[in-house]
Order: structure tokens, then sequence, then C-alpha cells
């Protein structure tokens, strides 16, 4: 999709699917009256949520498919380690969809937008959909809040500042995709256009209360980590010095020691179904 090093990711992935879980529960059953005998995780990663699907749907033939082979080996130690059936392919996406044989479920989490030309996507997503097949993507909601706006230190408001850089950072990215298409996201609309009907989008909240447990906790630690490598040329000095104190296991005031740290954000879900005929 990109010349992201996906494999080196592979803590961090497994740790924001594990993070976020709630609302991938919350999304299938949103799928309540789906009996699929075949299920696509697309985009798999390390199998967080195909494994979710799997002990959803035990009667379904579930597979994790990903174009990162490391990732894949991660999902099949979760999926034994959890007691769940699943298999794994590896394919590119979306260049090695047309391969996979068609299923009833497709799901496919924050993995379209990596793609230039996002409605072909979607075309190629619903593609792989049986008669009567629903196609579920995650792209959107809201980014998440890790702590009040005053931190107590450093100016307020930093985290609506790292919203607005990353926003400007997630627009550069989808710009330099090879092939980049600009289209209007309105993803129901765009489900429309790929042929399916019943298109629709829910909004489930993902909420850890302070103080937050350990994992949530280290998930919150590497997403600010990550923000301030990959941010270090574009914050003010300030900025920098309050993530620095954020980060600083030795700081009292660090995300490590704080009881007022919990996590707050919301994943919006987008459903579309194949016509019959």
């Amino acid at each position: 999709m990109n010349d992201i090093d996906w494999a080196a990711m592979a803590d961090l992935l497994e740790l924001e699917g594990e993070t976020h879980g709630p609302y991938v529960r919350q999304a299938i059953e949103e799928l309540e009256n789906l009996t699929p005998q075949r299920v696509l995780d697309i985009g798999s990663g390390p199998g967080v949520a195909a494994c979710r699907l799997a002990a959803a749907f035990p009667q379904a033939e579930v597979t994790a498919v990903d174009g990162t082979p490391e990732l894949l080996a991660r999902a099949e130690q979760r999926a034994e380690r959890l007691g769940v059936k699943l298999r794994t392919q590896v394919a590119e996406f979306p260049a090695g969809l047309a391969g996979l044989e068609p299923a009833d479920l497709v799901w496919a989490g924050q993995v379209v937008h990596h793609v230039g030309d996002q409605q072909d996507a979607l075309d190629r997503l619903a593609g792989l959909l049986a008669p009567g097949g629903v196609l579920t993507i995650v792209e959107g909601g809201l980014p998440e809040r890790w702590l009040p706006r005053d931190l107590g230190f450093g100016r307020p408001g930093l985290q609506t500042r790292l919203d607005a850089v990353m926003a400007e950072l997630f627009g550069q990215m989808r710009s330099e995709q090879p092939g980049s298409v600009r289209v209007l996201e309105d993803w129901p609309g765009m489900l429309r256009a790929a042929g399916l009907t019943d298109a629709r989008s829910k909004t489930f909240l993902v909420e850890h209360s302070a103080p937050l447990a350990d994992g949530p906790r280290r998930f919150v630690r590497r997403l600010l980590e990550r923000q301030r490598r990959n941010l270090a040329e574009v914050l003010d000095s300030d900025d920098l010095a309050t993530l620095d104190r954020l980060l600083d296991p030795a700081d009292p005031a660090s995300i490590d020691r704080r009881q007022d740290l919990f996590l707050l954000a919301a994943k919006t879900v987008h459903f579309g179904r194949k016509p019959h005929s």
C-alpha cells in the first residue's frame, strides 16, 4: 500500500487492536442477522479483529489477509493462544484481492485510506462478496483523547495542536499515494457507488477511564513516542518539551505515573450489502 514498515509496527498494531477492541465487538453485534460461512479480514495486521471475528462466528471459515507475512505469523500465534480457528493468506491490498474466494462478510479496518484510489479499493472489496454478503469498513471517527486540556505544565491545548498537525500530514500522505484520486469521503455513498445497498454508518465509543490500566497506558506511550518522533520538525519547542516531560519515566508528570490518564476515542464503521441479484 505504501512504504510503511508494517512488520516494525507489529507491537503497536497489536496493542492498538487490543485497546480499541470494544468497538469491534459492538460492530460485530450490528451483524446479528448475518450467519456467514466465509469471512475475510482484509489488511488484518496481527489479527486482533480477525480473532474476534473467529470467536463471534465459530461456524465460519475466517481468513486473515495481509501483505506482511510477519504480521500474519502474529495472527496465527494469537489464534492459537485464544483457541479460535483462523486461516491466514498473504495478499497485497488491493492488487492481490482477485485470487480470493467470495465471502459472506468482508472486514477492512483502516486500510482503504492507504490506497490512492479509495473508490477503486471499495469496488474491489465489494467484488469479494457473495450475494447477500456484507462489507464492513472502518474509516474516520475521532482522534484519541488521553489527558485534560491543561496538563498542569506547558501550553494548554496540546492535543488539539497535535490533531491539526496529524490532519495535515494525513492529507499529505493521501496526496502522495501512487495514483491518488481525490474523492468526497462520503463512505456510505462510496459503498453505494460500489454497487452495495443498505449502506450506513455507525460510530462506537472507545472509553478507558482513569486511572488507565497497563495495556491502554502502554498504547498511549507508544502513540506519543511515535508522534514525538514523527512531528519533531513541525512542533514548536514548547510542545516538544511538553511531550518530553510526558514521556520521561522519571518525571512525576509522565504518562507512566499520572492518575488522570484516560483514553477516549470514536471509531466509525460503514456497512454495505451486496444485492442477491
